[in-house]
């Protein structure tokens, strides 16, 4: 029997008033931004998509390649719809997470996509022409294709939040319960598995990016397979003599030292030369000098089996997050 507290406030009954408060929130703010997310991928479906495909401006791969599952997801979201404006929460949810693969497809597509949109605005004018004719219609509100793409990602994030906060503010009693619960675990292992998908195609670019600074034989394949942390110049402290500026490129694995070709060089002027590899799981860190964080900068240990290098900046901060990405890479390697 539940009881009352003083002034005849049931503690029991408050909480489920609570919760029923927020339940009828989130669940207003699921229905009214589902009815306009699924008027956004309309849109792009019928002014984009749909006279692409009804003037053959783009061959079938490369629409294929620029709009990925969008017609699919447009169609999960049509199915969900009614089930939200029916009061179904539990039903309709249930039966949409059967989608959510589509996302982790559109999101395995994103950097395709980006490719394929650059390169046609590039070389393709009637596409050019068309992109920015649809662009100015007045429905899509100044946003340009590249920012439409972006839109079922950023509904994914909506739907995690969304989701979680009706299967939190459901009562354990209520019949949708368990199948409110079981959609909010669902969407959130997608959106861990999008931002994994996405962590990896952004380490890709990097990897890219560095290997194109890189020239001579020592440098094919350097950075097949590794994880980019950062990148900067230090000053290599010699035993004798005065300090050299060289680059460093640090991944999860090594650490990478570099020094610009000559620039009047032929062909490679403009990139670097790998002077030296060193393995991040052999190496001894320490802080020389710099620990106060004052403006003189500081000095790095780094100790090998077979050599020791000193490294110095004269940017106090620049030095800390060094030290952090440094030692990152080292605890990376003894897991």
């Amino acid at each position: 029997m539940e009881s009352s507290g003083p002034g005849g406030r049931c503690p029991v009954q408050e909480q489920r008033a609570r919760w029923e408060r927020k339940r009828a929130c989130t669940a207003r703010e699921l229905l009214e931004t589902e009815r306009r997310y699924q008027e956004q991928l309309g849109l792009v479906a019928t002014y984009f998509l749909g006279i692409l495909k009804a003037k053959g401006t783009l061959r079938p791969p490369e629409r294929q390649a620029l709009f990925g599952s969008w017609e699919l997801i447009y169609g999960a979201s049509q199915e969900l719809l009614p089930y939200l404006e029916g009061g179904y929460w539990g039903q309709g949810l249930e039966g949409f997470c059967r989608h959510l693969e589509l996302y982790t497809q559109f999101a395995a597509n994103t950097e395709r996509s980006q490719i394929t949109l650059q390169e046609q605005l590039k070389k393709n004018k009637r596409f050019r022409r068309f992109v920015r004719l649809q662009e100015g219609r007045p429905e899509f509100g100044g946003l340009q294709l590249q920012d439409l793409l972006s839109l079922p990602l950023q509904r994914l994030q909506q739907y995690e939040n969304l989701f979680v906060a009706l299967a939190e503010n459901t009562g354990p009693n209520s019949p949708d319960q368990k199948q409110l619960t079981r959609a909010a675990r669902l969407v959130s292992e997608t959106v861990q598995r999008v931002h994994t998908i996405g962590q990896k195609q952004k380490n890709d670019q990097h990897l890219r990016r560095v290997q194109a600074l890189l020239s001579g034989r020592q440098a094919k394949g350097l950075t097949s397979g590794r994880w980019f942390l950062r990148q900067g110049w230090l000053l290599v402290v010699p035993p004798h003599g005065e300090p050299r500026p060289r680059i460093f490129f640090l991944f999860s694995d090594v650490l990478l030292m570099a020094k610009p070709r000559p620039p009047l060089h032929l062909l490679q002027s403009g990139t670097f030369a790998c002077r030296a590899l060193y393995p991040m799981a052999q190496c001894q860190l320490r802080r020389v000098f710099g620990h106060s964080g004052g403006p003189c900068g500081g000095l790095l240990s780094l100790s090998f089996p077979h050599e020791k290098l000193l490294l110095m900046s004269t940017d106090q901060e620049e030095l800390s997050r060094w030290y952090h990405s440094l030692t990152s890479a080292i605890n990376s390697q003894k897991n």
